[in-house]
């Protein structure tokens, strides 16, 4: 089993179940307040704000997204099936970590810098002079923890760290739910209570209210709210 297929199990999620009530209850409809101060997204003011300000800032220099962009390429490459991580944006995702979380900062730009250092011992070269044959030689000697000498143990960390983001940017982005095939949780086809169950109990459907029951070929319909929260279709 490869890694996507790995990461496919860990991330694919469970689905609903579609259901159509009985007509032997009233049905009414709640009206539920807005929240004051929210965005349409429901995010608060100062949660925007310090989006704005993230968003504001640059963390990695040039040189080091270059590093960075060829990375997570090599930790997600484009295949047949779908993009990488470059086309999936996930240095952006990374860019925008460092700033939300900055406990990150040291251990990733110092990383960046332990690869060209270490590139210059064993080639007297930085890590993107170096040919693609030895650059991932080196991604190799960091990338399997248990295999890896005492004295690459700091490119390892960094390593898990970058590979863990380039997982999570990949796989929560538009390409990666596409690889995935994950479509989110689908309510299973339901034909409703069989019709010897509704005669035994006495029971039936109230035929008004079935077109408003959700249909199977309607599963997929995105539902649209109004302002108060009230279902509109």
């Amino acid at each position: 089993m490869n890694r996507r297929e790995n990461l496919k199990l860990l991330l694919t999620g469970a689905s609903g179940i579609l259901l159509a009530g009985c007509g032997v209850e009233d049905t009414t409809s709640t009206d539920i307040p807005k929240a004051e101060g929210l965005s349409a997204a429901g995010r608060s003011p100062e949660e925007l704000a310090l989006d704005a300000k993230l968003h504001s800032t640059t963390f990695f220099t040039p040189e080091e997204k270059t590093k960075l962009d060829y990375l997570v390429e090599v930790i997600i490459p484009k295949d047949d099936k779908s993009g990488g991580a470059l086309e999936a944006g996930v240095p952006d995702f990374i860019e925008f970590m460092m700033k939300d979380l900055p406990a990150n900062q040291t251990h990733m730009r110092g990383g960046l810098q332990w690869l060209d250092n270490h590139a210059k011992d064993l080639h007297d070269k930085a890590f993107m002079e170096l040919s693609d044959q030895q650059r991932i030689a080196i991604i190799d000697e960091i990338a399997y923890p248990e295999s890896a000498k005492p004295e690459v143990i700091y490119g390892v960390r960094f390593f898990n760290l970058l590979r863990d983001l380039t997982a999570t940017g990949y796989f929560t982005s538009r390409i990666g739910f596409a690889d995935l095939e994950y479509v989110g949780n689908s309510p299973n086809i339901w034909n409703g209570v069989p019709d010897h169950v509704l005669a035994k109990y006495n029971l039936s459907y109230d035929e008004s209210l079935m077109p408003i029951y959700l249909r199977p070929e309607d599963r997929g319909v995105v539902a649209k709210w109004d302002d108060e929260g009230n279902l509109i279709g």
